[in-house]
């Protein structure tokens, strides 16, 4: 017997136990009955928590259950292979109705080809706001009003990255809800309503636990998303958040859960970013970014001595694209961006929405710490690709042979790399030196492999193994070392300890 099913063991036994001994007792001194009482209604002991009754009332109208029929997934898409069972899919975040969310069946749980969601009318002329994984590849759309109205709707736009889609039905004079014109701030209450398990207009609330949530799970890093601990199951995808005025502050959409079901912590867009898409949506019907063109790391304790940097705050600039914004606003490997517009960078993932947010042409002033000085530097953003696509270049190979330059202080060997590789990376003449082999402690903690290309030491370019071991020498901090590695077509800053 498994541990659960002796606990309900023991507590039955206990509750069996329970009458007898009250039966003992009430026949030796039987106690009277309880007479109805006369005195004054009890004082309400628990006073100041929200009644959300009105709330609900008032806004309970303009939130729909949405059903769509789902078409055959397109060539390419992504989903759970068949032979990958439930038990072994990891944590992560699941979408409530998404091709990928682990459940028996379709989407939805149910029989393949039904996707069942939320949404809420945002104009009384039946614009509606859902999640893009709702409608998805729908072949057909049907809304059912509160009133139990059934009416089939247009999918006038929807974007993937934001997973925010915009919807449209017939009608007149319908309940709509505003939007909040305020962003939330953690610990304020919120209020979630929607369809759990196809279970219409359940009301659930909690607090905002945080804000600006980074998801690394979904390609949907322009979402700095809301944080809650409000109740969230499959079926609430799409329906509103609302703060105590019954403004919607967020759109429910996804849940951090290892089982599928709640867990406690639960996520939503915010509405600024799904009203800016959905204008996008309404008269273009596609999103368009802006893109600064760089890679980005965090910024480390190990990169905030290095840089000269007040604290570890920022966006750490790895790689620049050729020819992009950045590029042609000089922005380098090195820099740390700490602001946007004044808006603060506070981690690498606070960047990628403060640019997205912006149209493409946009002028935008960057703060940059570059060399322990803090400088401003204007960039007009270029448009970002609607799908993304491979860097097009080969893996390099581990280098053969006896390394040049030999081995550094920091236990690593180099090797020159020739005119023909630096083509086949892509890099330009001069740039970058090869691992050859590495023997040094810190290198190999670092994760550093033969095979890779270190592009700097610190701000220093490098372009010979003579180049490190000068750069090397130099660099400051007694410690560690800052390296600009790039694998493949990825590169990032890594910290190195001295041997």
């Amino acid at each position: 017997m498994n541990r659960p099913m002796r606990t309900l063991a023991l507590v039955g036994a206990i509750a069996f136990a329970l009458p007898v001994a009250c039966t003992a007792q009430q026949s030796e001194a039987a106690a009277p009955l309880p007479v109805p009482s006369t005195a004054p209604p009890a004082v309400q002991m628990v006073t100041g928590l929200p009644d959300f009754t009105n709330l609900v009332q008032q806004v309970g109208p303009a939130v729909v259950n949405i059903r769509a029929e789902i078409g055959a997934r397109p060539a390419g898409a992504r989903g759970r292979p068949p032979q990958l069972d439930d038990e072994r899919i990891p944590e992560f975040f699941r979408r409530f109705f998404g091709e990928d969310m682990p459940f028996p069946g379709g989407p939805d749980g149910g029989p393949r080809g039904l996707s069942q969601g939320t949404g809420f009318l945002i104009s009384d002329d039946g614009y509606i706001l859902t999640n893009h994984h709702v409608v998805a590849n729908a072949t057909s759309v049907t809304v059912r009003l509160s009133d139990r109205r059934e009416l089939q709707a247009r999918v006038v736009g929807s974007d993937e990255q934001s997973d925010v889609a915009l919807l449209k039905v017939e009608g007149r004079g319908l309940p709509a809800l505003r939007t909040a014109t305020q962003a939330v701030k953690p610990g304020q209450w919120v209020v979630a309503i929607g369809s759990p398990f196809g279970l219409d207009h359940s009301v659930t609330a909690g607090i905002v636990s945080a804000v600006g949530r980074a998801n690394p799970y979904a390609n949907q890093q322009y979402v700095p998303f809301i944080q809650t601990d409000v109740a969230i199951n499959r079926g609430n995808s799409g329906g509103p958040l609302l703060n105590t005025r019954g403004e919607v502050v967020g759109i429910n959409s996804q849940i951090f859960s290892n089982s599928g079901g709640y867990m406690g912590v639960s996520f939503a867009i915010p509405i600024d970013l799904a009203v800016s898409v959905t204008n996008q949506l309404r008269t273009t019907g596609r999103v368009q970014r802006g893109m600064l063109g760089v890679g980005i790391d965090e910024v480390t304790a190990d990169a905030a001595r290095t840089f000269e940097l007040p604290d570890a705050r920022g966006a750490l600039v790895n790689s620049v694209q050729p020819g992009g914004a950045a590029d042609k606003a000089g922005l380098r490997p090195g820099d740390v961006i700490r602001a946007v517009n004044g808006r603060p960078v506070g981690t690498s993932t606070d960047l990628p929405p403060l640019i997205g947010s912006l149209t493409p042409g946009s002028r935008v002033q960057l703060t940059v710490i570059r060399n322990g000085r803090s400088i401003e530097v204007p960039v007009v953003l270029d448009a970002l690709a609607v799908s993304g696509g491979g860097g097009g270049g080969a893996q390099p190979a581990p280098a053969a042979g006896l390394p040049q330059g030999g081995a550094t202080s920091l236990g690593i060997a180099l090797r020159d790399l020739s005119a023909a590789e630096r083509q086949q990376l892509g890099l330009r003449a001069g740039e970058g030196v090869r691992i050859a082999d590495i023997d040094g402690r810190g290198a190999r903690e670092a994760g550093l492999q033969p095979g890779d290309v270190v592009m700097q030491v610190g701000r220093t370019p490098v372009g010979s193994a003579a180049d490190f071991v000068r750069a090397v020498a130099a660099a400051p901090g007694r410690d560690a070392v800052m390296l600009l590695v790039r694998r493949g077509q990825a590169a990032r800053f890594v910290a190195v300890e001295r041997d």
